[in-house]
């Protein structure tokens, strides 16, 4: 009794207890809202200079491309988020208090150090992948710009997700959003202030990003360590543990790879299309802005159910396993059906947003209009997708998950290429639309296939099932 109500005061949730649906309502809902805020840091960098530039249109094109290469950088931070936030929630749901400080202190060493990696290929490999993703003159210098700046801010993004990744897998998934909430707001202004007062263009967008960012991450690391003082328990934590190192590894290793190959995906996709022309690069990063947006926040939902998985494999409660993804789900379809009902119904308003309309071309927003339609109508599809790999990544199945990933991105990619010289650029939203539709159907056969989950999956089938 007395655990619990200082668990309480500490301001985390334990989620073995109570009513599924209500328990993950309340604790994913600041997930997705924090999800879409952290969404509306690129989005409105692309809003801003889309808008105010000098040259709107090639500034679009410059953050569109130079936000192909940050989300490649982005997956390693993303995966820190993951590891730490499986691995707490594992320890934090058998009570082991001790172990939980263990695995706050041995992330950061961790983390930190796969931080320096990750800025270090981020500035030596800037101008290559420009290269690479051929990259028209015109705008050539500002991507790089933006690249370089949003690099360096890698260290506050690393600390953000590190942090919002463990706050979330202690039941507290409110304390990081609001956080994030007062430095997106503070973003939004600093873009305003930097392009359209400073007139600095894309490099006041790249820098009103990375001081948002650095608040939001000292913020959450104060009341981070103010949480962990008032957990029960005087043993003193170890600094680094070795083999808590390699389990968290071990669960973020997946997710960086979920994403960074996603991202790697999206570079070769970026590339096809800048071969296209300029009006598909401008069509598709307003459209691309869009979709993202409709599947990040289910995403991170799903994260806040992987957490919710972990904690009740730790403790034997398999049907609220059950029972939270059939929540979770249907939370996450009412979500997509609310972006396909307004992205569907007018996909030309939506692509105005971005990029002024006297400087917005026929062909850009019929390229738009066309990805935004077609792969709007298949969320419903990646949502099913997504949840199953929540619930598999927070069962340990992290193979399950990387092999529905990966056969979802390479048959992206695939059809791309395939269809791009038959259908133009329809190929690359059909391409899109095949490659979710057969990731779920990967995803789907390893959520039934989770062993704990089986006897409950399959009970009609065999009234007295026997586990051996």
């Amino acid at each position: 009794m007395e655990e619990n109500i200082k668990t309480k005061k500490s301001g985390t949730t334990d989620l073995t207890r109570g009513n599924v649906w209500k328990l993950l309502l309340f604790y994913c809902l600041p997930i997705f809202g924090s999800a879409m805020v952290q969404q509306l840091y690129s989005l409105v960098d692309l809003l801003v200079v889309g808008n105010f530039a000098a040259n709107s249109n090639l500034a679009v094109n410059a953050v569109g491309n130079a936000t192909t290469i940050v989300n490649i950088l982005l997956a390693f931070a993303l995966g820190a988020n993951a590891g730490c936030s499986v691995t707490v929630a594992k320890y934090f749901g058998a009570k082991n208090h001790t172990k939980v400080r263990e695995t706050v202190n041995t992330s950061i060493i961790t983390f930190s150090a796969l931080c320096a990696v990750t800025m270090v290929l981020g500035f030596a490999f800037g101008d290559l992948s420009m290269d690479a993703l051929s990259v028209d003159s015109s705008y050539r210098a500002d991507c790089l710009t933006y690249l370089y700046v949003y690099a360096g801010s890698l260290p506050f993004v690393f600390l953000y997700n590190t942090g919002c990744g463990i706050c979330s897998a202690m039941g507290d998934s409110k304390t990081p959003f609001i956080f994030l909430v007062v430095s997106s707001l503070l973003n939004v202004g600093l873009d305003l202030l930097f392009v359209c007062v400073f007139h600095w263009d894309v490099a006041g967008a790249a820098w009103a990003t990375f001081i948002s960012q650095a608040i939001s991450a000292v913020l959450t690391a104060f009341v981070l360590a103010r949480k962990l003082a008032k957990l029960p328990g005087d043993e003193k934590p170890r600094m680094f543990v070795k083999d808590i190192s390699r389990d968290l590894m071990i669960t973020s290793v997946p997710v960086i790879l979920q994403n960074a190959f996603v991202s790697v995906g999206n570079f070769f996709v970026s590339k096809r299309i800048n071969d296209i022309g300029l009006d598909a690069t401008t069509g598709f990063t307003a459209a691309f802005k869009l979709v993202s947006m409709a599947n990040v926040g289910v995403s991170q939902m799903t994260s806040g159910l992987a957490n919710f998985c972990s904690q009740n494999k730790a403790v034997g409660e398999y049907k609220r396993i059950v029972q939270g993804f059939v929540a979770v789900l249907v939370y996450c379809l009412i979500t997509n059906a609310v972006f396909m009902a307004a992205f569907i119904s007018a996909p030309a308003f939506f692509t105005r947003l971005f990029v002024d309309a006297d400087k917005l071309t026929a062909d850009a927003l019929a390229y738009s209009c066309n990805f935004i339609v077609i792969v709007t109508s298949f969320l419903p599809v990646v949502c099913v997708k997504i949840v199953c790999d929540g619930v598999v990544r927070g069962c340990g199945g992290n193979l399950g998950f990387t092999i529905s990933t990966f056969t979802d991105l390479i048959l992206r990619v695939a059809f791309v290429y395939i269809l791009v010289p038959f259908m133009g650029f329809s190929g690359v939203s059909w391409a899109w639309a095949i490659g979710w539709a057969l990731g779920a159907l990967v995803a789907v056969s390893f959520f039934l296939a989770i062993p704990c989950l089986r006897p409950i999956f399959f009970k009609n089938h065999k009234p007295k099932p026997v586990i051996k």
